[in-house]
């Protein structure tokens, strides 16, 4: 008996380690997005958040991304969401980035965790750290680089009660792409 007992209490153990380690991810991404000066009103006024440690992301003229992430309403912790992206358009290459999606009001964050959401092409993002990005949407159309945290773009705006911020990983990607996001939510 105590010979069954020992890897159960081994693997109990591991995933305890895994869990914490999974939640120490989560933690660490929110606080690099509070760090940044951009999104740091966002933190004290939006009614939730859900936030993505990373999400990958690749293309050769058709390309996709994926990540999961969790979901909170004035901080607290409820639920899981993955978003999935699928792109089409002069792309090339990879990378790899931490998404945050802040919800102005209860309508925003129930609209976000009625179980599917897409994000149309006209959604802005901004990007916080060194790098280049374009939009392309019914607003028109516009490009943006930076050099550097402390020169990126430091403001944003609602789009649909959404605000939403990335903090790029690694890689390099080449992109002039029409894309989508959608989104699922699972209640803890």
């Amino acid at each position: 008996m105590r010979h069954f007992l020992i890897p159960f209490v081994f693997l109990l153990s591991a995933l305890g380690v895994s869990a914490q380690a999974w939640a120490d991810e989560y933690r660490e991404t929110v606080d690099m997005f509070r760090e940044a000066k951009a999104p740091q009103p966002y933190f004290k006024s939006a009614y939730g958040y859900a936030v993505f440690p990373t999400i990958g992301k690749g293309g050769f003229i058709v390309g996709g991304a994926y990540g999961e992430g969790r979901v909170y309403k004035h901080h607290k912790y409820m639920g899981t969401t993955s978003m999935a992206q699928a792109s089409v358009g002069f792309q090339l290459g990879g990378q790899a980035y931490s998404q945050i999606i802040f919800f102005e009001d209860q309508r925003a964050y129930d609209e976000f965790t009625s179980g599917n959401f897409e994000f149309s092409a006209q959604a802005t993002v901004v990007a916080i750290t060194a790098g280049a990005s374009a939009e392309a949407g019914t607003k028109g159309t516009g490009a943006s680089v930076s050099g550097g945290q402390n020169n990126a773009r430091t403001s944003a705006d609602y789009y649909r009660g959404m605000a939403t911020f990335i903090i790029a990983k690694g890689g390099l990607m080449y992109e002039a792409s029409l894309a989508g996001q959608k989104f699922t939510f699972t209640p803890k």
